[in-house]
């Protein structure tokens, strides 16, 4: 069985280091685990309950709803905007949440990872996207954490993917994503 990861990155820049780690999540992926880059994000209006009703929920949501459902877990990649979430990333989230209880993350493992220029690699933002996605019902591993400090420095002239800590780390990640998977949902 392929277990199929949902990646959603929490930066719109062409040339962003998160994107470039999610990148890298796709080429390293261990046998048996899929992942999709979702492509779309910054299409998405912000969340808004009065136009998400039926008939009236617009077709970049709909699109990404749609992406949810063929998956079965989720990677989300967060760089720290002042400290915190970017707003695209917690838009993603208020969208997975609802409808409330049985929204796209419920019952499905959510590992939350990144890389940002600072010497913590983001923490508070990925710790900031757990809390949230926990509130909006994901199962979160916690104690899946990868944090890559210094990305404007280090990724200047590498890949992600051809860093050795990143490819020794992140198939690990992936692993460990796809075997909460394949446990019982806890809904």
């Amino acid at each position: 069985m392929t277990v199929r990861i949902l990646a959603l990155v929490g930066s719109l820049r062409a040339g962003s280091h998160n994107r470039q780690l999610a990148e890298a999540a796709v080429s390293l992926a261990p046998q048996g685990v899929e992942v999709e880059v979702y492509e779309g994000l910054g299409d998405i209006p912000f969340y808004n309950e009065d136009i998400d009703a039926p008939g009236s929920v617009p077709a970049a949501a709909v699109k990404f709803r749609e992406a949810a459902e063929r998956s079965d877990a989720f990677l989300l990649l967060s760089p720290e905007y002042n400290g915190t979430i970017p707003a695209v990333l917690k838009n993603a989230v208020d969208w997975y949440s609802r409808p409330m209880g049985a929204g796209a993350f419920t019952g499905k493992p959510v590992a939350v990872i990144g890389t940002a220029y600072g010497q913590y690699g983001g923490v508070w933002a990925q710790d900031a996207t757990r809390k949230t996605v926990g509130i909006a019902g994901g199962t979160v591993l916690e104690d899946v954490k990868l944090s890559i400090p210094g990305s404007v420095v280090r990724f200047a002239e590498t890949h992600p993917k051809d860093d050795a800590e990143v490819a020794e780390q992140l198939p690990a990640v992936l692993r460990r994503i796809a075997d909460a998977a394949q446990e019982p949902a806890r809904v």
